[in-house]
Order: structure tokens, then C-alpha cells, then sequence
């Protein structure tokens, strides 16, 4: 009797029960409650999908992210920077840059959006995190996942790289419920009511000099930005230039698709209770939160003097899509656009400043590496 009720003792040591924690608990709700958004309500699931799931896995076993598991291999990937350069290609592959091409004057909406990530800089500081936490954080206000993570692991910041990328992952994912709120309480219906003009046709020469050009511009002026603004390009550059069809369906698709399975479970993984329950975390997705909706809000309010500017040419709501969470804030943009007027199509036009966000975003990292002597 006391072999079987030893065996039974040890057996019920080996399960997760014995060494559960309240903080786990916790997080395990969280978890369930992040795959509940992906799969019932559809927020962005191959992104929320995988980070939940990696949350789940990491709360009842956390040696798969220690060293010698399985995740903890995963998030070497994203220190090393591989994974969020690798994302920037597929991103780039699958994106029309078309209408920012067509629209020039978009990227002053985009560059106005990066306002959200230097007013949390100043604002991290104020809390009490060092300059280079402090840089780290406030890239979270470009709802930016991959810059995010890249500029956390360039400025040596990998003890807050979990709380980092979750808060970014989480509000990108949470853009449809996020910026609405604010692009109604700083517009009028009949600004939202706006019909923009077409668009102008875009020749293929300028769809293939284009990539070629931002990145001799950018990477000449910040070469510590050559490796998300080079993929980025890159992966445009596939999709534009015709000749290889195979390079940019397989950046596009599945290679995009193997990223986001490793980077999205390795950095849910990174939520470990006793990691991710604790003031700077908090700090920090409070922050990364006034942040993104200090950029909504600073794209908007650009959006509104451009739309004076030109005579009431410009819809405002565009202003919104300059945050770089591409296509989530262009499609949240012509979704609040067709609520006013489900006559009105924003999408196109509100993709320019969406585009110029994710290169502003890239360039604002680039800058925080040339402060601190990164390359």
C-alpha cells in the first residue's frame, strides 16, 4: 500500500496542480480570454491566436521557455532580431504601396502618428525607466509588434521584451475596438462624411523605383534601420518587379505564416506569472495604451489641418490609419468612414498614411539606435 500511495504522491507532484500559482491562474483566464477574442470575434487571430496559446502553454509549464525548450529556441529568434526583419518582408511582399506613391502628402500623416511614440518616451522617463528601457517602450505606440521587438533586442532590453511585445501584439490586435472611440470624439459626422478624389494611377516604374529609392534614402541616413527598412523593400520589391513571382508568394504566404507561429507562441510565452505580474508591466501597457492612442490621435488632429488646408479635401479619418498596424487602422478607417456614409471608400486612400506609419515607425527605432550609438 504505501509503493501504490508513493506512486500516486509522485505522480500527483508531476502534474501542473503542484506547483500552480494564483498568478498562473490568472494569466491562464487571460490567456483563454485573448483565444476567445481570436476565434469568436475574429480580433487579428493569426496574431492574438499563437501569443494566447503561447501564454497558455508558458502559465502550466514554464520550462518550455527556459533553456533546453522548445520555446525558449523561438524567442532566440527574436532577440536575434531574425523573426521581426522576416515579418517586414512578408509585410512588405503582400502591401500595395501604391496609394502612398500616388499620395505623397500621406507621409506627413504618418510622420505626424509617431507623435505617440516620443510623448511615451518622455512619459517612461517620468516613471522611472532608463533611457534605453524608455526608447523601448515607446515603440509600442507605433502598434508596431516586430519594431518593437527588434529595438527592445538591439538596446539590450530583453528582460522587457515579453511585456513589449504582448502590450504591442495586444493593441494591434485591438485596433478595431481602440481607435474608433477616439476618431469619432475628434471629428464631426460631416468630416467623416468626406468623399476623397480618386487616386491617381501609379506606372510600374514607379512601383519598382520606389523601394529602391527609401532604401538608399533611409539606410544612408539611419543605417541602423537597414535591416527592417532593407526587408521591408525587399519584399516589396518581389511584389513589384514581376520576375519573381515565386519569392513573393513565398514571403507573402508561407514564410510569413511559419513567422508568425514562432514569433507569436514564443512571445506569448514570455507572460509567465511571475515575469509578467509585477509594476513595469503594468507601467508599461498603460504606457504602450496612452501612447497608441496619443499617435491616433496626433494623425487625426494632422488629418483635420489637412483637410482645412486643402478646402475640404482630405477626410480625416485617414489620419488614424498612420500608426503602423497595417491593414488593421486602414481598414478601421473606412469602416468608420462608411458608418457616417456607406458611400464613401477610405481604404486606399487611408493605406498611404498606414504605409508611411510602418516606415516611420522603423525610422523613429533607427533614430533611438543612433542616440544611443546602436548599430
Amino acid at each position: 500500500m504505501s509503493y501504490v500511495a508513493e506512486t500516486l504522491e509522485n505522480l500527483a507532484l508531476q502534474t501542473a496542480f503542484a506547483s500552480l500559482t494564483w498568478g498562473n491562474i490568472l494569466m491562464i483566464l487571460v490567456a483563454c480570454v485573448f483565444l476567445y477574442l481570436a476565434i469568436a470575434k475574429g480580433f487579428e487571430p493569426l496574431l492574438l491566436l499563437p501569443i494566447a496559446f503561447g501564454m497558455l502553454l508558458v502559465n502550466m509549464y514554464p520550462p518550455i521557455m527556459e533553456e533546453g525548450g522548445l520555446l525558449h529556441y523561438f524567442f532566440l529568434l527574436d532577440e536575434w532580431s531574425i523573426l521581426p526583419s522576416l515579418i517586414f518582408m512578408g509585410v512588405g511582399a503582400m502591401t500595395d504601396f501604391g496609394p502612398l506613391i500616388a499620395n505623397p502628402a500621406s507621409f506627413l500623416l504618418g510622420a505626424a502618428a509617431q507623435i505617440g511614440i516620443f510623448s511615451a518616451y518622455l512619459m517612461a522617463i517620468v516613471m522611472g525607466f532608463g533611457d534605453k528601457a524608455a526608447a523601448a517602450i515607446s515603440i509600442i505606440g507605433g502598434a508596431d509588434g516586430p519594431t518593437s521587438i527588434f529595438l527592445a533586442g538591439k538596446l539590450g532590453q530583453t528582460g522587457l521584451m515579453g511585456p513589449i511585445a504582448v502590450a504591442a501584439y495586444s493593441y494591434m490586435s485591438l485596433v478595431p475596438i481602440i481607435q474608433p472611440p477616439i476618431m469619432k470624439l475628434l471629428t464631426t459626422e460631416k468630416e467623416r462624411k468626406i468623399k476623397m478624389e480618386q487616386l491617381r494611377p501609379v506606372s510600374k516604374l514607379e512601383r519598382i523605383l520606389f523601394p529602391i529609392i527609401v532604401t538608399i534614402v533611409v539606410v544612408l541616413l539611419l543605417p541602423s534601420t537597414a535591416p527592417l527598412i532593407g526587408m521591408l523593400m525587399l519584399g516589396n520589391l518581389f511584389r513589384e518587379s514581376g520576375v519573381v513571382k515565386q519569392l513573393q508568394e513565398t514571403a507573402s504566404n508561407a514564410l510569413m505564416y511559419i513567422v508568425v507561429i514562432l514569433l507569436g507562441t514564443s512571445v506569448g510565452a514570455t507572460t509567465s506569472a511571475e515575469a509578467f505580474l509585477n509594476t513595469d508591466t503594468l507601467k508599461i501597457v498603460a504606457l504602450g495604451l496612452i501612447a497608441f492612442a496619443v499617435g491616433t490621435a496626433a494623425g487625426i488632429l494632422f488629418g483635420k489641418l489637412m483637410c482645412k488646408v486643402t478646402g475640404g479635401k482630405v477626410n480625416p479619418l485617414i489620419g488614424s490609419a498612420g500608426v503602423s498596424a497595417v491593414p488593421m487602422a486602414a481598414r478601421v478607417s473606412q469602416k468608420v468612414g462608411a458608418e457616417a456614409d456607406p458611400t464613401n471608400f477610405l481604404l486606399m486612400h487611408a493605406m498611404g498614411p498606414n504605409v508611411a506609419g510602418v516606415i516611420g515607425t522603423a525610422v523613429a527605432a533607427g533614430v533611438f539606435m543612433a542616440i544611443f550609438g546602436v548599430f
